[in-house]
């Protein structure tokens, strides 16, 4: 028999007791208003199936993107699912020593290598991918949540498929649970799980018709509005044209000139501005 230390085995035992099965199991079932409708309703479970490739998703449900790093994946052939811990918005998961504790326990039972390479598959989940909600599990005694969680190999563009998956605890003070809401729950699930924002493109390209079936047209924009004509003394002619045009009558007293317009007139004196009416 393998030796294992007292504090290794009570890890590992805690451990090994909440692993996570790989079919996806439907959240616990309570009243319209339980803890664990609202959060039923709010993370949609992804749904399995198996195709010539083998394991397929066939509804993706909730997709979830990861905020915060240290979410520690094993890929999905792995009968061993090593919990990674929230408390007060920080992640902590199980060191190397816990998982070899695990080989142990598990060769111990007659399992060979139980996460298939050595306990080297495992992988950090990155900030920014983007994941299935795959189990939500309550446990109101030691007010804990659990989210396990599945990789979303088309929503990340892998070009090698691997469904990995992991389980996130999330930990709450004392009795919390007992009078908390969904709505609660999912503000602090948030802070690492955040829900994926709906795509807006098909909105807005899903625009109404009008009576003729065709698209309406885009309002014109308006061309912004000129600043006012400015005259000055001692402006030319020339720059008094530029600004008012042409004027509709022309008064020439030798050195003195009129320009007379719609609604004012510019006296010139020797060519110069001196006057405006």
């Amino acid at each position: 028999m393998v030796g294992i230390s007292g504090g290794t085995f009570r890890m590992v035992a805690a451990l090994f007791v909440g692993l996570l099965s790989w079919t996806p199991v439907k959240a616990q079932s309570g009243g319209a208003d339980s803890l664990e409708s609202q959060l039923a309703a709010k993370y949609k479970l992804v749904k399995l199936g198996t195709d010539s490739s083998g394991l397929a998703v066939v509804d993706p449900g909730t997709v979830l993107v990861i905020k915060k790093g240290g979410i520690l994946s094993v890929a999905s052939g792995n009968m061993v699912v090593v919990p990674s811990y929230v408390k007060d918005g920080q992640i902590k998961t199980a060191n190397n020593g816990a998982m070899t504790g695990i080989n142990k326990l598990m060769k111990w039972k007659g399992v060979s290598d139980p996460t298939g390479t050595n306990s080297t598959d495992t992988k950090f989940l990155t900030v920014g991918e983007k994941v299935y909600v795959s189990k939500i599990d309550i446990n109101r005694k030691d007010s804990k949540v659990s989210v396990a969680i599945i990789e979303c190999d088309t929503c990340n563009n892998t070009q090698e498929p691997s469904l990995r998956k992991a389980q996130v605890v999330f930990q709450f003070p004392k009795d919390y649970l007992s009078g908390a809401d969904g709505g609660q729950i999912s503000d602090v699930i948030n802070q690492i799980l955040e829900v994926q924002a709906e795509d807006a493109g098909g909105d807005q390209q899903a625009q109404a018709q009008d009576a003729h079936g065709q698209q309406p047209q885009a309002p014109q924009q308006e061309a912004p509005a000129q600043p006012p004509a400015t005259i000055q003394l001692g402006q030319s002619e020339d720059e008094v044209q530029a600004a008012l045009g042409t004027p509709t009558k022309i008064v020439n007293l030798g050195a003195k000139q009129i320009y007379v317009y719609k609604d004012l007139k510019v006296t010139f004196i020797r060519g110069k501005v001196a006057d405006v009416q």
